[in-house]
């Protein structure tokens, strides 16, 4: 089956997720390409755009930055907020319920970064629509699946996957600079236990002055 990965979906999908089972997403650790493509990062305000259970919402405000952490789902945040209480992390998080394909920040960020976040819009149009929310000077980090499988254990639509080509074409030459540009492959556990690969997309840029 196929997702529209509208909020229902959204919300069925975390009321049913445990964080004591293993692979859940709720008790996942930060995305591993978190720290790296952040290394050289001087911290400052950040939007982690489809904050899901806030594993690296949470880990960048253990760094220094300012975060903002949408999600479209109340139960996400709400695992997201215990998770940052019970990580000393409350003061530098403000989360925000919000469908990413209609909310506006209304600012930019130093730092926009979205991880396996998956809107009810093509994925490219929403990578497009959140690198608007970057500020002059500021980095896009975009980590992405490529749906070449089963991934997480769902069959997931053809507007849900993007390559490296894709995404780099939107981002226009005079306006970014490309950092970054890599796919990825990595084990993981996926729910159940079960041992899975992912086929990850990792785009950085900083928007040119």
């Amino acid at each position: 089956m196929t997702h529209s990965f509208d909020k229902d979906y959204w919300q069925q999908h975390w009321q049913q997720t445990h964080g004591d089972k293993p692979g859940s997403m709720a008790g996942n650790p930060p995305n591993p390409y978190l720290a790296q493509e952040t290394a050289g990062l001087a911290p400052g305000t950040a939007l982690d755009a489809g904050c899901g259970a806030g594993a690296e919402a949470i880990w960048l405000a253990s760094h220094g930055w300012q975060l903002t952490a949408a999600d479209i789902s109340a139960d996400a945040l709400a695992r997201a907020a215990d998770r940052a209480t019970a990580s000393g992390q409350t003061e530098s998080i403000r989360w925000v319920e919000a469908d990413l394909t209609a909310w506006e920040p209304g600012m930019r960020f130093d730092l926009v970064t979205t991880h396996y976040a998956h809107p009810a819009m093509p994925q490219l149009a929403f990578y497009q629509r959140i690198s608007d929310w970057v500020a002059p000077g500021g980095t896009l980090l975009i980590v992405g699946h490529l749906h070449t499988g089963h991934g997480h254990g769902h069959q997931h639509p053809a507007e849900a996957t993007v390559t490296l080509a894709d995404i780099t074409a939107v981002l226009n030459a005079a306006d970014w600079e490309i950092v970054t540009a890599e796919e990825h492959r990595r084990p993981a556990t996926g729910l159940g236990g079960h041992a899975v690969s992912l086929h990850d997309v990792v785009v950085r840029a900083t928007r040119r002055p």
